[in-house]
């Protein structure tokens, strides 16, 4: 079993700044991958960033590249989702989930734990 914990959500104006955090306990491995999905109210889950697990390669999806980071720290289990310009249209539950392989997905059917959600919420 892994354990998920994401951190760092809250209230923010358009065009700010977070840094969302995902940290992982039990039977983890940093070479498995890692991924964050958002749900808005209403809409289904859709996926936002992945990094895999060796080779730390990264996919965005197209309406927050450019403008959000994802990056892992394997000495602490973490990942960070570092999020910048942010808009009222990426309002939502941030996911973080991990996927028992090292092959990225965009997917959320494909990973196999996920953790309690944090939300983000951007005023204009």
């Amino acid at each position: 079993q892994v354990q998920l914990v994401e951190s760092g959500g809250g209230l923010v104006q358009a065009g700010g700044s977070l840094r969302l955090s995902c940290t992982a306990s039990g039977r983890t491995s940093s070479s498995y991958t890692v991924g964050w999905f958002r749900q808005a109210p209403g809409k289904e889950r859709e996926f936002v960033a992945t990094i895999s697990g060796i080779g730390s390669r990264t996919y965005y999806a197209d309406s927050v590249k450019g403008r959000f980071t994802i990056s892992r720290d394997n000495a602490k289990k973490t990942v960070y989702l570092q999020m910048n310009s942010l808009k009222p249209e990426d309002t939502a539950v941030y996911y973080c989930a991990v996927r028992r392989t090292w092959q990225p997905s965009t997917s959320a059917d494909e990973y196999d734990y996920w953790g309690q959600g944090t939300q983000v919420t951007v005023s204009s």
